[in-house]
């Protein structure tokens, strides 16, 4: 994490864009574990990014329910 964070915000939006694409892939054409360690890996890069960017995912939660009020 300490690495990643020290790259800055541009390389772990570019490292969430990366594990968003193999993620989809995975969900297309690849095995349940496939898909599950992708989506894991996309997971822990978005929240490196939201907390890099001073958000938690309870800031999202909120958000998504304030959606459907």
């Amino acid at each position: 994490v300490n690495r990643l964070r020290s790259r800055g915000n541009n390389k772990i939006a570019q490292k969430v864009g990366e594990e968003a694409v193999e993620t989809v892939i995975a969900a297309l054409t690849e095995t349940d574990a496939d898909f599950i360690n992708e989506t894991s890996d996309l997971l822990f890069h978005l929240i490196v990014l939201l907390r890099e960017k001073g958000f938690s995912l309870e800031t999202i939660a909120k958000n998504l329910e304030s959606r459907h009020q």
